[in-house]
């Protein structure tokens, strides 16, 4: 039986008990764990307990959601999506600033749902010298291969950092002296008049509602990039283009 598949969409799934078991036990990176919901059998809650343990989100599934995600048709009531690259710790990106001798510059994306959005958004950050992104566990795309691939192989050099809480980082990251400037429409102060030389979190929010309430609190600055077109907006990636690349030329 094979273990390892890829399901057409891009991403690589891990089915049965005994293959997800040994991918946990031997550290291989992990999206999101799909089980069978109302299944409470000691095999099944010993992988949940280690898939917690080692910071993978669980999931809940019906057993026909298994049985159309599965290419073995032997799931056994679990299914692991790998992720394309290991998560790292916020600390991680922190140093990178440090170890550069620059002041940090880091990507916050408030639950980006598209990978493809969120592929595009590290691509830019890596290019603009960003020193990492951070995603929330939940309401959010990880690290698939989808990710990896509009990415085009940022996943592999630009630190990404996933947090249970948004608005509990960016209280964290304020006192280690990191400004969060956060990116609205309605925004207060113009891009271009914001200073991002300063030690900063940029957060960009989701696609269709922007920051949450408590994430948009939790910034110290509302910026709004200039629009001179009839459409209000740009979707999230474009948005932290803009962003980004005004930072880099801020900071040369």
């Amino acid at each position: 039986m094979r273990e390892y598949e890829d399901n057409g969409r891009g991403e690589s799934l891990i089915e049965g008990r005994n293959a997800v078991t040994e991918a946990l036990r031997s550290g291989t990176a992990i999206d999101k764990l799909y089980v069978a919901r109302g299944e409470t059998d000691r095999t099944l809650g010993r992988i949940i307990a280690m898939a917690k343990k080692a910071g993978v989100v669980v999931a809940e599934a019906d057993r026909r959601k298994l049985d159309a995600m599965s290419e073995t048709h032997s799931h056994q009531g679990v299914i692991a999506l790998a992720a394309a690259a290991g998560y790292a710790p916020v600390e991680d990106i922190l140093q990178a600033a440090a170890g550069r001798g620059e002041p940090p510059l880091v990507v916050i994306c408030d639950e980006i749902t598209d990978p493809h959005n969120l592929g595009a958004i590290i691509r830019t950050a890596e290019c603009a010298g960003a020193h990492g992104v951070i995603i929330p566990k939940r309401r959010s795309a990880g690290l698939t291969a989808v990710v990896a691939k509009t990415s085009a192989g940022a996943v592999s050099y630009l630190p990404v950092a996933r947090v249970p809480n948004i608005p509990a980082l960016l209280k964290n990251l304020k006192k280690r002296g990191l400004w969060v400037f956060g990116a609205a429409a309605e925004g207060a102060v113009p891009l271009y008049e914001a200073d991002l030389r300063v030690p900063a979190a940029v957060v960009i929010g989701s696609e269709g509602d922007g920051m949450g309430r408590l994430v948009r609190e939790s910034c110290d600055l509302l910026v709004s990039i200039p629009m001179r077109g009839r459409i209000s907006s740009l979707n999230a990636s474009a948005a932290a283009a803009v962003l980004l690349y005004e930072a880099l030329r801020q900071r040369r």
